[in-house]
């Protein structure tokens, strides 16, 4: 059984202060390339209403260039708090692109410096700024002069095991006006392997006056407490755990707001929840939006008899109609064979359809 104790009851009691951004809620869901798209926004906050939601990350050259919002930018008005997260080396068109999100409708504005895949990296973006931290502090001071809303970081502790220069970098970042850092508490080289060490999140916690937000391998209610515990950071960041469960940022929100647990939800309204999804996806993005649904559905099919074949089929779906009638079929079995012993529909409504 999760418990929380009086000490951290306390320290979680207050709103979380970005700058001059007060958010109610110290669970965040992070950006996540090729996920975190309206829709999945919109269902993560279904159940996490005050959390902050960040866009997936944006190309500032590609925004120089073009000069038009991608979709991938969109926010709904009525979403908030909002940060859109871009990504670049470029201290000149990150300032730029930043007017352009605040434009958007930005709460704050969120700077990539931990992504590790290499396509991002070797153009110096990502986590290639952790080796070049000059380079980090002017983009940071660039985007700070150049909008009125909080600039936020977002890196790991360090390059390779013998590069761990997250102590050093995280002061630079607060020195030139960044006003919270999130870390990943793995190295570039990690990738997504190994345990994250949450010991070296604690120590920039240590040195640092403004919030520090602890990410890495927060798949439950009990991981968040025990990493909120271990690390005395100010919130968690959610990331893969989300995928296939947008309830998770509403789980962990709603145990440290009362001390109670809510109920799992069963396998049956796992795959309400991937139909409804899979059907928003495609009233926003079209066919385009069905192709992009089969990482999605292959994801929320887990945990259940007949699981297995159920993502094979999804991971090839052609259309809408095709997925829904797989995803039917499956929630008709799993009622015949009393899979779910107590059926929890989720409360439907009309907040996914594309604005």
């Amino acid at each position: 059984m999760v418990t929380l104790s009086p000490e951290l009851c306390a320290r979680l009691s207050l709103p979380l202060k970005i700058g001059k951004l007060e958010v109610r809620s110290r669970v965040l869901q992070a950006p996540l390339s090729g996920v975190t798209d309206l829709v999945f926004r919109r269902l993560v906050r279904r159940y996490a209403p005050d959390s902050m939601m960040y866009t997936e990350m944006v190309n500032a050259t590609g925004l120089h260039y073009v000069r038009e919002l991608p979709q991938i930018m969109e926010v709904d008005p009525n979403e908030r708090p909002i940060s859109i997260q871009l990504f670049d080396c470029r201290p000149d068109f990150l300032a730029e692109a930043a007017r352009m999100a605040v434009e958007e409708g930005a709460d704050t504005v969120d700077i990539n410096m931990g992504c590790p895949v290499n396509k991002i990296t070797k153009n110096g973006g990502g986590s290639s700024l952790l080796r070049d931290p000059e380079t980090a502090e002017e983009i940071v001071r660039a985007v700070v002069q150049s909008v009125d809303v909080p600039v936020t970081v977002k890196t790991r502790i360090g390059w390779t095991d013998r590069e761990i220069t997250i102590l050093d970098f995280a002061r630079r970042m607060e020195n030139a006006g960044a006003k919270m850092i999130t870390v990943h508490g793995r190295t570039r080289a990690q990738g997504y392997n190994g345990a994250a060490r949450w010991e070296w999140i604690r120590r920039v916690k240590e040195i640092l006056s403004i919030p520090v937000i602890a990410n890495g391998d927060i798949f439950s209610v009990e991981a968040a407490v025990k990493c909120l515990e271990e690390t005395g950071a100010d919130g968690v960041m959610c990331s893969r755990g989300t995928m296939g469960y947008p309830f998770l940022v509403g789980e962990i929100d709603y145990f440290l707001k009362t001390g109670e647990e809510r109920m799992s939800p069963t396998p049956i309204s796992r795959l309400q929840c991937a139909r409804e999804h899979l059907q928003a996806l495609w009233e926003y993005k079209g066919d385009r939006g069905v192709r992009q649904a089969r990482k999605h559905m292959t994801w929320y099919a887990k945990g259940f008899a007949g699981a297995a074949d159920l993502r094979g089929q999804l991971s090839t779906i052609e259309s809408v109609d095709q997925g829904l009638a797989l995803i039917d079929r499956a929630i008709e079995v799993l009622y015949t064979l009393e899979e779910s012993p107590v059926f929890s529909p989720l409360p439907q409504s009309e907040d996914l359809v594309a604005v």
